[in-house]
């Protein structure tokens, strides 16, 4: 038996040409700029959002300028069951097909012990564990059609978490355990891997990160610098394009952060 190849077509070096891309946030920061490198290698993209419509709108709108008819957008929340599932159904019947599923959306803040309540936990499980899980489920069986892969993202904290966000600590491993799971039972059809970015971009409006984090976040990697959405965009090309051969792993890019902390 031969490994899952089937995914890579080398055709002018545009190894996704005709391949079908779902990738949950992916309207702006990582999400965009993985859209954007995918894109580049050929994929059609169905951009998801929740509430970033102009932003998923202006992204599809340069794609299909680019190409025409690559690129296209759907609305929904990942923390409502019927919303994902839709989520997936939108996307086979908009292109016929999906390859790859990218779960990259992410809610992200603190949840102090004490201050913890549902609706935290709700939204943070939501977009962070649930969403992924029930979009694999949802989308099984076309991925072991097309011989497709899952591509999670998840957080270089899993290991070791940081203080104050307890919720979304666990919901990322979580997510590294689905990881390993649906590889387990998606096999051979269907590679899982994981990609853990570190020090990418600063999150927006959060009190947290003051100048004095940030500088603190940046000594603390062995590279001395934070990272590119693009490190991460490249890393999943890698992972789709470039790795047949792996399956049910974390792929750390942090720039060395996570041997510091």
């Amino acid at each position: 038996m031969t490994y899952n190849s089937q995914l890579i077509e080398k055709d002018n070096d545009v190894e996704l040409n005709n391949k079908v891309v779902l990738i949950t946030g992916g309207a702006k920061r990582v999400g965009a700029s993985i859209c954007r490198l995918l894109h580049s290698a050929g994929a059609n993209v169905m951009i998801h959002y929740r509430q970033s419509k102009s932003e998923a709108e202006q992204l599809a709108a340069e794609l299909n300028q680019q190409r025409p008819n690559s690129a296209a957008i759907i609305c929904a929340d990942l923390n409502q069951i019927e919303e994902v599932t839709t989520l997936a159904s939108g996307t086979l019947k908009h292109f016929g097909q999906v390859d790859v599923l990218i779960n990259n959306a992410s809610s992200y803040y603190a949840t102090k012990l004490g201050e913890i309540d549902e609706q935290a936990w709700q939204e943070l499980m939501g977009s962070n564990l649930k969403a992924p899980l029930f979009l694999a489920q949802a989308l099984a069986d076309e991925l072991r059609k097309r011989r497709g892969c899952i591509i999670n993202i998840a957080d270089m904290h899993v290991e070791k978490p940081k203080k104050n966000y307890i919720v979304y600590s666990l919901a990322k491993a979580g997510l590294i355990t689905l990881t390993k799971s649906l590889a387990r039972e998606l096999a051979p059809q269907v590679r899982v891997n994981t990609v853990a970015p570190g020090p990418i971009m600063w999150p927006e409006n959060n009190p947290d990160f003051d100048a004095n984090y940030k500088q603190k976040v940046i000594s603390e990697t062995l590279l001395n610098t934070i990272g590119a959405p693009e490190d991460i965009a490249k890393a999943v090309k890698f992972l789709i394009c470039d790795a047949p051969f792996i399956t049910g792993q974390l792929i750390p890019v942090d720039g060395g952060r996570s041997l510091n902390i």
